[in-house]
């Protein structure tokens, strides 16, 4: 499996972000829910400035079916209860090997591994700034 924390995404450090920003909120209360429920290789891409479709999206990896299902509850209930939020839309939660949470302005992708080499979004939107999880200081 690709290492995606190395990519060749432009990386983004912590002086260059808004953290009053509340769409990057959001991203940083996903990333935290998905890190707790030890999702891997966590990516951060901000689209904004190269798509209208969302300003971030959250990429997961789930090595298991329950994990993904895991992962997408833990975001969905911290999501709730912090920022009362839910999701626009949801899909693919039932399959278990990928799963996408819709909230406007962030869209959450939970991959299995063999799917998130096989759709490979960082290089598909490999044009976008990565945001580096350590700029978001996860787990504080």
């Amino acid at each position: 499996m690709p290492n995606y924390s190395e990519s060749s995404l432009l990386e983004t450090n912590s002086q260059s972000l808004n953290l009053d920003d509340t769409s990057l909120q959001l991203a940083r209360t996903i990333a935290t829910a998905a890190d707790e429920r030890k999702g891997g290789d966590i990516t951060l891409l901000k689209i904004a400035d190269v798509s209208p479709l969302a300003d971030y999206f959250v990429i997961v990896t789930g090595f298991s079916k329950v994990q993904v299902r895991a992962i997408a509850g833990a975001i969905a209930d911290k999501v709730e209860e912090t920022l009362q939020r839910r999701p626009l839309r949801t899909e693919g939660q039932t399959e278990g090997v990928w799963a996408l949470q819709d909230y406007g302005d962030v869209i959450v992708h939970i991959l299995m591994p063999q799917e998130r080499e096989f759709y490979n979004l960082e290089a598909f939107w490999g044009h976008a700034e990565r945001i580096s999880l350590s700029a978001l200081n996860l787990g504080s």
